[in-house]
């Protein structure tokens, strides 16, 4: 029988041993054991940590295989902005970066450092006494979710460091490898689960999941490629910076240095074609400044770092042909054209389908059934067909004509005047109620986590709903008839759809799906209205009163509650208990009325504001926020690292405010 002293060193040393091959295996890319060997001292551990639970501690090896599964993430305030990039998409936009670069430091050149700009999820660390403590997300920069559980079950990122420093706080990004994805969407495939669209979203995705053990069995890795604040240690340029990471059992990427930004550029054309062949998905490249106290002095623009740009490479194209095509209808009824593609890989992803927009846009492109085309990924996300490749006809391909009538309700499809889109007029089309209920529970509406696609459809084929009203008066009992549907997973959801009855007024009034209105003109009625009630009750006249609301928005708004059944759906949301009031207190200062209809532009780094609360905090007010500098500006309220938008207002005579002086204007 092991002593506890026995035991505390015993676990000291397998956590040593593991630990060293880990870093062996993972970061180095040398496994100086066998998995078998490997297996058997983390049970061993494993074993021991059963039996001495008292001596379990958070850099543990035993903390990769998951803990136990979390309500909900709490919120993690950065120690300082995780800023985005710039972009660049061509030589020329690096040469002007360059150029940018060298005249505000008045020298003839500049050391840069070039490394792969990996497509993953931005992730920040913070280590406290050499260990890691906590894991966020970016978010919106200033503030992101603490996801240190899952983050721990991340193999190559160190959960004790080789030092142990007081503090150290670094950046990366969190990344599936390709062949994890790949084998992530065949199981998801076999148990009728949607697939993700590319290894970033099953990255984000595994990151953001409740149940650590399920982000433990996602195979995730992460590359750290930035210092943000360290504490007892000098570091003078990047390289070095790249050099201490790996010193302290980081995984970092190859890089490149040159003070030639034509050499750069090079470099990073050279990487477009090797992307292909790396084992991670890359889409494009990172410029840095090399020394630190020259990125100081380049400073910040409000949104990314003066000192670095992001080289994005050309949008991969691929050949493909055309078998068939058809139509969607989605939930506003929209018609819109789908080409059947012969399954061809893209941007990481096996495309077997693209959209086609509209008529129009196949009538201009002249595609037709048959042809070989050329597709790209949108942004790396949405296949699109770039073209049609002529000289490949063979004269039997076939005019693509829109059908007349609805393919899943029979109804008459209809084309406004002055309009692209082509629209089914059913009013009880299949189709449109599916992908309705898809946009009720999606994140930015009712926020329904585990009601996807698939669950959706199996609900509406067992008839258990057939509007979203439904889903409020679903019963334990009907979930756990639905196939792949067990009792944690029918618990889960229940507790997901009671929590969407605390939703706010505007994301009640955007999960409608009222035609034209958006998630910020659902805050902006609710804001305005305070009830869904007072909503439906409203006038086309009073509806055009209010600022950013059209005249289009405002007849969509008016038409949607002069249906009957749109009426009958929110009277059952309503005996479902469902909040259709804004809770939030009115603000009422004798200010408020001075600044409503005014424009506020918002730039830098606020000290007393996220950009979330700044941004609620002037609407609030009645006054709205612009992302850009114009004569129509009637403040530019700034922080500290004001950008180009405090230079415009100063050169246009834009009044500007500091936070304290907007803080006593209100």
């Amino acid at each position: 029988m092991l002593t506890l002293e026995l035991a505390k060193e015993k676990i000291n040393t397998l956590k040593e041993q593991i630990n060293d091959h880990n870093y062996s295996y993972y970061v180095l890319d040398k496994p100086i054991v066998s998995d078998d060997v490997y297996d058997n001292l983390m049970n061993e551990l494993l074993n021991l940590e059963k039996e001495f639970p008292e001596l379990i501690t958070s850099d543990s090896p035993s903390m990769r295989v998951g803990g136990q599964p979390l309500d909900t993430f709490k919120t993690y305030k950065h120690r300082s902005p995780l800023l985005s990039l710039g972009n660049s998409f061509n030589k020329n936009d690096l040469i002007e970066f360059d150029k940018r670069i060298v005249n505000s430091l008045g020298e003839a050149e500049v050391n840069y450092v070039v490394e792969p700009k990996i497509d993953g999820l931005s992730i920040a660390l913070y280590y406290k006494n050499g260990v890691l403590e906590i894991a966020s997300t970016r978010g919106d920069g200033l503030v992101g979710e603490n996801v240190t559980q899952n983050v721990k079950t991340i193999p190559n990122i160190p959960l004790k460091l080789k030092d142990n420093m007081p503090v150290l706080e670094v950046r990366g990004e969190v990344y599936m490898p390709k062949s994890s994805f790949e084998r992530l969407n065949m199981e998801r495939q076999s148990n009728n689960q949607e697939l993700f669209a590319n290894p970033r979203n099953a990255a984000a995705g595994s990151i953001r999941q409740l149940d650590p053990k399920v982000a433990a069995s996602r195979d995730l890795r992460a590359f750290i490629y930035t210092v943000m604040y360290v504490d007892g240690k000098k570091i003078e340029n990047h390289i070095e910076a790249l050099e201490f990471l790996k010193e302290q059992g980081f995984s970092t990427t190859e890089i490149f240095v040159s003070n030639d930004i034509n050499e750069v550029y090079d470099y990073c054309t050279k990487w477009n074609i090797k992307r292909k062949d790396l084992p991670y998905e890359i889409d494009g490249m990172v410029i840095k400044v090399n020394s630190l106290k020259v990125q100081e002095k380049l400073g910040y623009t409000s949104k990314s770092p003066r000192w670095a740009i992001a080289y994005k490479f050309p949008a991969e194209q691929v050949e493909t042909k055309i078998i068939d095509i058809t139509v969607r209808v989605g939930r506003t009824g929209a018609v819109t054209p789908t080409a059947h593609l012969e399954p061809v890989k893209i941007a990481g992803t096996i495309v077997s389908r693209a959209t086609l927009h509209n008529e129009d846009f196949v009538k201009e492109k002249n595609i037709k059934i048959g042809d070989y085309v050329v597709i790209q990924k949108a942004g790396d996300i949405i296949p699109e067909v770039v073209e049609v490749i002529n000289e490949k006809r063979t004269g039997n391909e076939v005019d693509f004509e829109l059908p007349v009538v609805c393919p899943e309700c029979g109804s008459k499809i209809i084309r406004p005047t002055g309009e692209a889109i082509a629209r089914c007029s059913g009013l009880s089309c299949p189709a449109q109620i599916r992908e309705g209920i898809i946009h009720f529970v999606s994140r930015n509406a009712m926020d329904i986590d585990g009601l996807g696609p698939a669950v959706i459809n199996q609900l509406l084929e067992n008839k258990l709903i057939s509007d979203a009203s439904d889903l409020y008066y679903l019963q334990f009992e009907d979930l756990i008839k639905l196939e792949r549907m067990g009792e944690k997973s029918a618990q889960n959801l229940l507790q997901a759809i009671e929590k969407s009855k605390d939703n706010s007024l505007g994301q009640l009034i955007f999960a409608l799906g009222i035609r034209l209105v958006g998630q910020r003109a659902g805050k902006i009625l609710a804001d305005h209205y305070r009830s869904l009630e007072k909503l439906k009750n409203t006038s086309l006249d009073e509806l055009m009163t209010i600022p950013e609301i059209g005249p289009k928005m405002a007849e969509s708004v008016v038409q949607f509650f002069k249906d009957e059944k749109n009426v009958i759906f929110i009277e059952r949301l309503k005996e479902a208990k469902i909040t259709t009031e804004n809770s939030s207190p009115i603000e009422v200062t004798t200010i408020s009325s001075k600044l409503s209809g005014k424009t506020f532009v918002v730039t830098g780094s606020l000290e007393k504001f996220s950009r979330k609360d700044i941004k609620d905090k002037i609407e609030s007010l009645g006054a709205k926020v612009s992302s850009s500098v114009s004569k129509k500006t009637d403040f530019v309220l700034v922080g500290k690292d004001p950008g180009s938008k405090y230079d415009k207002a100063v050169e246009i005579g834009i009044t500007i405010l500091t936070e304290d002086e907007f803080l006593a204007m209100i």
